[in-house]
């Protein structure tokens, strides 16, 4: 395998520090030339009997991979799909759920030096065959929850030769084998009919390994292309917000949001097995607050990643399961709100609670770490060791913004491991992206005197929603393939569970009737093609929409309606 080194760097939780300011101060971003994400998150630990990942589904079945069955399963999947012609550079498509085939799938992707294509098993047809067309994908592997999505839309997509089909498990948590059909291969028979005979490739820090599709308020949703080193990138606010300076040998790690996020994936899994740490895999249908708490108390689990939407649910349930395990609870993604922050304080029993801001493309760039700083109302935290975040403005980018004031929030993109490469196959797109040496997050917020950061809105239209970044253009592109739909608008609106939620405003196709049947049609339409989460809950039918005077539709005349600033 590729020589890997302890990287001192990011092992700073093991000093003693006199204050944030001195830990900014000294940290130095350490970057090998040569890097691979599989070498140091499971080749690494491959020798040592420890655990990497304890999982449950559903029915209550249970199993255990230690970091040996890892890298076994890891590298006889990377060389399966070698046998297959996936080379170093191509794209492979990972469309499963939170459970261990998933972290397989990504590690030997990465033991190939191939690139990862994290893909929801929310999507519908549409959502899932433009990711895997628009990135030219050889291979698939995919969940069999989900495998009659791709079948749909197999024809359409020239490229993909190669798909493994993670089939369900037993009562005991075994794995079953999938029904495949005559162009596909069960997942687990192509792991075992495989020599674990594939040496991790040698790839330099900068090489591909990692494609997540975002979605924005125009054009399709985008492929941000991220680099190897983007794992280094992400490594010091895992340390500062989500262990709070302490790691572990005990240390279990467990967020309920799909590994098709960056937010789960890379803020906390990968994170976590790079440190030889254990992770919790729950693949269960939706957010179950008595579920949660249950899981922490059966996995004794020490680090708590939710949405604040998870935080919510909990809130109004109420935490019966003993989660007295419970070090730090870190939440992202929205704001959270000082009554939501209260809460969790007290239900986990006095724990640290930390909010972090980032996103696909820079991601955990400013973070709570109460063991070194205080909580400010109102404000997500200091930056993030390592990372250089200013206020521009919004709409020249100048850095004339002053503290306190409210503008665009930019982060510094040179020498930074966490900022994405380019956009894929959008140069255009990664130009606007970028200002001189700044990456422009789109978002407006403001930093005070000491480098806090306050999010308070999106410059754009994108809805945010249980976590979920939703493009409004997809929602309303799919509304108006419906015959009934002449045209469609989507916002977001405020929703107490959620944050936000999509609502759509149709104007109806001249033969079709303005209806609640229509609407709950409309709805069902968007769910079948996109994911789950992007479907309108609400529809209104109107006349005519508020336009721009080149034809754009004005989003902000339908917010202004709706009561939204």
């Amino acid at each position: 395998m590729p020589h890997t080194t302890r990287l001192a760097a990011y092992h700073f939780y093991e000093d003693d520090w006199e204050s944030y300011d001195q830990l900014r101060t000294a940290f130095e971003w350490e970057v090998p030339e040569t890097f691979n994400i599989a070498a140091y998150i499971c080749d690494r630990w491959a020798d040592a009997d420890g655990v990497a990942i304890r999982a449950e589904n559903t029915g209550g079945g249970r199993r255990t991979l230690t970091y040996a069955d890892l890298d076994d399963a890891a590298t006889r999947l990377a060389r399966w799909l070698r046998d297959k012609g996936v080379e170093r550079g191509d794209r492979v498509g990972v469309n499963t759920p939170q459970r261990p085939e998933t972290l397989v799938a990504h590690i030997a992707c990465w033991k190939l030096g191939a690139m990862s294509v994290p893909l929801s098993t929310l999507f519908g047809p549409d959502a899932l065959g433009y990711r895997l067309g628009d990135s030219e994908a050889v291979a698939c592997v995919v969940d069999h929850s989900n495998v009659d999505t791709l079948r749909s839309v197999r024809a359409d997509l020239d490229a993909l030769e190669t798909t493994a089909v993670v089939g369900p498990v037993d009562e005991h948590g075994d794995p079953r084998a999938a029904d495949t059909t005559d162009h596909e291969t069960d997942f687990w028979t192509a792991i075992e009919s495989s020599s674990p005979t594939v040496e991790t490739a040698t790839t330099d820090a900068d090489a591909d390994a990692l494609l997540l599709y975002t979605s924005g308020t125009t054009g399709d949703p985008k492929g941000v292309r991220h680099a190897h080193r983007v794992l280094l990138g992400h490594l010091p606010c895992f340390v500062t917000s989500f262990s709070n300076l302490d790691i572990s040998d005990d240390a279990v790690y467990w967020t309920p949001s799909e590994w098709a996020w960056i937010g789960a994936l890379f803020d906390v899994v990968v994170p976590a097995l790079f440190y030889g740490t254990e992770v919790v895999a729950y693949n269960g249908k939706g957010f179950d607050p008595a579920t949660a708490g249950r899981l922490i108390e059966r996995y004794e689990v020490t680090n708590f990643f939710a949405p604040p939407t998870a935080l919510r649910m909990m809130m109004r349930a109420g935490v019966e399961a003993d989660v007295g395990s419970v070090r730090v609870v870190t939440s992202g993604g929205e704001s959270l709100g000082d009554s939501l922050v209260t809460w969790a304080e007290d239900a986990f029993g006095g724990v640290a609670v930390h909010e972090v801001y980032g996103q696909t493309e820079v991601n955990l760039v400013a973070g709570d770490c109460t063991a070194l700083t205080e909580s400010r109302d109102g404000m997500v935290g200091p930056q993030v060791p390592g990372h250089d975040v200013h206020i521009v403005d919004p709409e020249t980018a100048a850095h004339t913004v002053a503290p306190g004031t409210t503008g665009e929030i930019a982060v510094r993109y040179s020498g930074d491991p966490v900022c994405m490469k380019e956009y894929w196959g959008k140069p255009d797109r990664t130009a606007a992206k970028r200002a001189g040496d700044w990456i422009l997050t789109e978002d407006l917020g403001w930093l005070d005197e000491d480098g806090y950061l306050a999010f308070e809105s999106r410059k754009d239209d994108v809805i945010i929603s249980a976590s979920y970044r939703i493009g409004p253009e997809e929602i309303e592109e799919t509304l108006a393939s419906h015959e009934a739909v002449a045209d469609a608008a989507v916002i977001g609106i405020p929703d107490e569970e959620r944050g936000e939620v999509p609502k759509a405003f149709v104007v109806a196709a001249t033969d079709a009737e303005s209806s609640d049947a229509l609407a709950d049609a409309l709805e069902q339409h968007v769910k079948n093609r996109l994911a789950k989460y992007e479907y309108p809950r609400e529809v209104e039918f109107v006349e005519e929409l508020p336009t721009t005077s080149t034809g754009k539709v004005r989003r902000a005349s339908l917010r202004e309606r709706e009561g939204i600033e």
